[in-house]
């Protein structure tokens, strides 16, 4: 059961959904998992790493949106998280995403993100998105210009340090999501 309202939406092969209880040990062991979540923002502990799920749910309830579960529609695991993120200090609502062990290099995120952004157009009235990517993290750069954002600039995220802002297109912009 959702400890959300999340919408469930669908892709040809995840569903996103809201955050369920189930999903807690997956997003400890991510955000555990230093070199993993490194560009994410990694727990220093299970505590840490229980309040941000608590804070994801949080989000939803405050928003009306945050970061879905991804979950694979033939197996029923657990994939990672994507969705719109705009906690307090954060330059504006960023689309975001992180896989978890064994999910990546397989399009992914890529569908996820296309699905999430295209929520977040149609159903919530957004009219632009950014990605905030570590310097260094070169494949979530990769992903957010096969998304079609562009680099805008350099800032210093007041929870992760220096950070690089990518602008998507708005809705009707060059890349759609899929069905």
């Amino acid at each position: 059961m959702s400890l959300t309202r999340a919408p469930v939406l669908d892709t040809p092969r995840l569903t996103l959904r809201g955050p369920e209880a189930r999903d807690i040990a997956p997003m400890i062991a991510f955000l555990l998992d230093r070199t993993r979540a490194s560009g994410f923002g990694s727990a220093p502990n299970r505590g840490e790493a229980w309040r941000w799920f608590a804070l994801n749910v949080g989000h939803w309830h405050i928003h009306g949106y945050g970061y879905f579960t991804l979950e694979m529609k033939e197996t029923g695991e657990t994939a990672g998280i994507a969705g719109i993120w705009n906690p307090e200090g954060w330059p504006e609502p960023e689309l975001g995403w992180a896989l978890f062990d064994g999910y990546e290099g397989r399009g992914i995120a890529h569908e996820a993100a296309l699905r999430a952004r295209q929520w977040a157009y149609d159903a919530l009235g957004f009219t632009t998105l950014t990605s905030n990517i570590k310097p260094g993290n070169s494949r979530s750069i990769a992903l957010a210009e096969r998304l079609g954002a562009r680099f805008e600039r350099a800032y210093d995220n007041i929870h992760m340090g220096p950070d690089l802002l990518y602008r998507h297109p708005g809705p009707g912009g060059p890349v759609r999501a899929c069905a």
